[in-house]
């Protein structure tokens, strides 16, 4: 009732006569600030575009500052006229359009202090929660608000809950989230550009910070509002046995990427074949690891199997690669020239290495050629595999042709026999039967 009639009296007095002309001078403003506003946003834009160079951040901030224009025009007309009026006549005659000008202020400041939260609902509701908290406070009338917010509640034997503390609960979570994003962000930074760490420690370092900070914002975030901690330690136990066996896989998954990530066998970058996926590891996650392959499909592959099942790492302690490939030449060509040549035009490759070079044996006399090998290393398995195997058969396709060396293929003779034999069986016995036939 106290603040009902505080409300009235308000509104009674907004029609006495310099009160009216207040009112009239803020919305004239409010229009003309927004008009300007309106005249300057397509400028502003072209402006912001020709921006090269720019971080992230910097044009995030900047966009939020193209937003809050028509704001910052009222609130400094707001002040200008303020301080003209105080000039010529008394101050009570400019008080209605001193206190919404600094409302404005209190509002640009907060809409400024929340674009250092990133994620766009938590930036929300910090916002809307100071604006209207801060709205509140200059009037004047938080503890009455608070009141009446604290008899909206919900009461049964000693549980109390109401809508202020569901209220100091949502922006008090949201304000400690938003902190520990920040600095779990500018600690996974400076953990991620330290070439000391391992790239599997970095991601073990910056997963532990990030658990630590969200884990103590929630928890102080209820202790904040006056949750009894102690009697979540029995609930989350019971809790927690009841997910255990649930949630065994997602339990073992998660277990198995710490493992993963304390014994360094795989880590991002790496090139790895699981079954028939061949690719290299673009993320470790804390349930499975994102594999990308070279025709750009993305594998997540869980943790456990990772663990469970054998992984073909081609990078593990370095990142050399031999690679074989195998070809034939005809029974005419001669085993040293042919050698000679492949291993010249396996060396001309560009990826491959020269410094361990290509080497070619003879496997064996097949039925219509000489098989042999040719062998060779790379050190760039994620460039992909396919095609430096088509790279150096395309060198040997050229090399042979120069030196006259043939590809054979297989052949079969046939032999048309005489009238006379044909109708002769083996044993000396005659046929009537025709072979040509």
């Amino acid at each position: 009732m106290p603040l009902w009639n505080d409300g009235s009296a308000f509104i009674l007095s907004l029609s006495q006569t310099w009160r009216l002309y207040q009112i009239a001078i803020v919305i004239l403003l409010a229009v003309i600030s927004w008009a300007v506003g309106k005249m300057l946003n397509p400028k502003i834009d072209h402006w912001l575009r020709s921006r090269e160079g720019w971080s992230k951040r910097r044009l995030r901030f900047a966009i939020h500052t193209k937003r809050r224009v028509p704001m910052i025009l009222f609130v400094l007309m707001s002040w200008l006229i303020v301080s003209a009026m105080r000039e010529v006549t008394w101050p009570s005659r400019s008080y209605l359009i001193a206190a919404i000008g600094t409302l404005a202020l209190a509002w640009v400041l907060v809409g400024f202090a929340s674009v250092i939260v990133e994620n766009r609902v938590l930036r929300r509701t910090t916002k809307w929660g100071l604006w209207i908290y801060v709205t509140l406070y200059y009037l004047g009338i938080t503890d009455e608000i608070g009141d009446v917010l604290d008899n909206l509640a919900i009461s049964t034997g000693d549980f109390h809950i109401s809508l202020l503390d569901v209220l100091r609960a949502v922006v008090v979570t949201a304000a400690l989230f938003a902190l520990a994003r920040m600095f779990s962000r500018g600690s996974a930074e400076k953990i991620q550009n330290n070439d000391d760490i391992s790239p599997s420690m970095q991601v073990l370092a910056v997963k532990f910070i990030q658990l630590l900070l969200y884990g103590a914002a929630f928890f102080l975030g209820l202790k904040v509002i006056g949750v009894d901690l102690t009697g979540l330690a029995v609930l989350s136990g019971a809790i927690g046995v009841g997910l255990g066996f649930g949630l065994q896989k997602v339990v073992s998954n998660l277990v198995s990427g710490v493992i993963i990530l304390l014994d360094k066998s795989i880590k991002p970058g790496d090139v790895i074949s699981l079954g028939e996926t061949f690719g290299w590891i673009q993320q470790l996650g804390a349930r499975y690891v994102s594999v990308v392959t070279r025709d750009g499909r993305e594998y997540l592959i869980p943790n456990e199997d990772l663990i469970t099942g054998q992984v073909v790492n081609w990078s593990h302690t370095n990142s050399f690669v031999r690679l074989d490939i195998y070809f034939g030449t005809a029974y005419g060509d001669d085993p040293h020239k042919v050698r000679k040549v492949a291993i010249e035009a396996a060396s001309n490759v560009s990826r491959v290495l020269s410094f361990r070079p290509p080497v070619c044996h003879i496997v064996g006399f097949g039925d219509s050629s000489v098989d042999y090998i040719l062998r060779f290393w790379i050190d760039d398995p994620t460039g992909g595999l396919t095609n430096i195997r088509g790279n150096v058969y395309l060198a040997l396709w050229d090399a042979f042709h120069e030196n006259d060396i043939s590809f054979p293929f297989p052949q079969r003779e046939v032999r048309l026999l005489p009238d006379d034999l044909a109708d002769a069986l083996p044993d000396g016995t005659e046929t009537g039967e025709n072979p040509r036939a």
